[in-house]
């Protein structure tokens, strides 16, 4: 079916062809926006659903349809303008902001183009917060009402087979380009529904970029870079928003291109660029409570998948014992994260993990099973600031006693804030050689010997 075909299908031939070519200029008036603003909106959008064949929005490019859906808006408009008059900007704004309505995710829609934006915060309809460059800040962007903002989240959670009501009134999802979605809804929020969205960049970032964005120093980079290349398994802690999700995906990149790597999330966030990649999301249980596929589950079944590297988004549940076992049993260069305020803290989250679990394992042996997994733990903090540094970078290298012990290889020493606000510091090596040199230097990885000088100081 051609195009126009489509597009006349599609608006049910009810285009108007003569009342857009010009605005009369009794409509050009200055327009604050108000309730009656927004119920014009409603009235508008309601109006063009009706007119159009929404099974058909799919057959056509985005740019032909919002271009004709401006025209119908316009009609419409028109139509409408005795009731709230506007001048050609404001109709302009208007148009757009139910393209969004239809093609997008309405007042969101602005925000998520947005490049400068890291997170958006949705506390009930009328109050939504942005992160910039690490610092909260408010908007001018609302909803209409509760219902208004119920049919964006049913809009985003529909799209990846989920569903969100009073008997289920959490849920998390993701958006196309893999931002993470949390929202909550009444009885549990009592204000009315929130949305919390956690963007990730259309292009990730890359070693590079963390260079200058002073999260590492060179040669911290070459660390990471061979402990990747060496097989190393490695466990990436931190905060909420520390980071670390972000430097998971940097290290995927040093993952050679002929190895098969097995990814595993609760909501699919990693953006790996190697060609063979198998991506796994978990699944929540249906309305009936039957269905349900965990973490565990998913790495559990990845042991049969012929995994050269396991990448697990965040262990945070059971599926920790098995993604130790698989450290433990040959699958080296394993990558997760886990939430955790310093690599000591790690440790005994993972501890708790396993102790959930139900085995009845001694805590000695829990910690000597840990300790034979795992090789290095790399903690980022988020400053002050608001920027995300690699704050400390250690290597587990067995057991003392029933003590886990660690070696920390670089740390990053604060020394204070500057006047515009930044955190002031540099990178300090401990003067200890890490053990897994020998393994690079079985491997032919390059060593940057000179990093591990006492005292040596890393400028950033």
């Amino acid at each position: 079916m051609s195009e126009n075909n489509i597009v006349n299908k599609l608006f049910s031939g009810k285009k108007d062809q003569g009342v857009l070519d010009r605005i009369p200029e009794e409509h050009q008036m200055v327009f604050t926006p108000t309730n009656e603003y927004y119920e014009l909106k409603t009235r508008i959008h309601d109006k063009m659903l009706d007119l159009m064949d929404l099974t058909l929005i799919d057959s056509l490019d985005q740019h032909i349809l919002r271009r004709e859906i401006g025209k119908l808006i316009e009609k419409i408009l028109y139509e409408e303008s005795s009731s709230v008059p506007l001048n050609l900007a404001e109709r302009e704004q208007l148009t757009r902001e139910i393209q969004d309505e239809v093609l997008g995710l309405g007042p969101l829609e602005p925000l998520l183009q947005d490049p400068v934006i890291s997170d958006i915060l949705v506390n009930t309809y009328k109050q939504i917060y942005v992160e910039k460059h690490g610092k909260l800040e408010s908007t001018n962007v609302r909803f209409k009402d509760d219902n208004h903002l119920m049919r964006i989240i049913d809009k985003i959670v529909s799209a990846v087979g989920r569903r969100i009501d009073e008997s289920s009134p959490m849920v998390d999802a993701r958006l196309a380009d893999g931002s993470r979605v949390n929202a909550i809804i009444p009885p549990l929020a009592i204000d009315g529904p929130m949305l919390s969205i956690r963007r990730f960049a259309v292009d990730p970032l890359e070693l590079d970029d963390l260079l200058a964005l002073n999260t590492l120093t060179p040669p911290v980079g070459e660390l990471l870079k061979g402990i990747v290349k060496a097989r190393l398994n490695v466990l990436i802690a931190g905060g909420t928003g520390s980071g670390k999700t972000t430097l998971l995906n940097v290290l995927s990149r040093f993952i050679p291109a002929n190895e098969r790597i097995i990814t595993i999330e609760d909501s699919a966030e990693l953006q790996l660029k190697q060609d063979h990649v198998a991506r796994m999301e978990t699944r929540p249980a249906n309305i009936e409570e039957k269905g349900e596929i965990t973490q565990r589950d998913l790495v559990r079944n990845s042991l049969r998948m012929r995994p050269d590297r396991i990448i697990v988004g965040e262990v945070r549940g059971v599926e920790v014992v098995d993604m130790l076992q698989a450290m433990n049993t040959g699958h080296d260069g394993s990558l997760t994260t886990i939430h955790a305020n310093s690599p000591r803290d790690a440790l005994l989250r993972l501890e708790t993990l396993v102790a959930i679990s139900g085995l009845q394992i001694p805590t000695e042996a829990i910690r000597r099973y840990v300790s034979s997994a795992l090789d290095v733990i790399i903690h980022l903090d988020r400053l002050v600031d608001g920027r995300r540094k690699i704050t400390s970078f250690q290597e587990l290298t067995g057991m003392e006693g029933n003590v886990i012990t660690l070696q920390e290889i670089v740390r990053f020493e604060q020394k204070g804030i500057d006047e515009s606000g930044f955190v002031k510091g540099h990178f300090r090596a401990s003067g200890i050689r890490p053990r897994f040199i020998e393994r690079f230097k079985v491997l032919g990885i390059p060593v940057p010997y000179d990093m591990f000088e006492p005292g040596r100081i890393l400028e950033v």
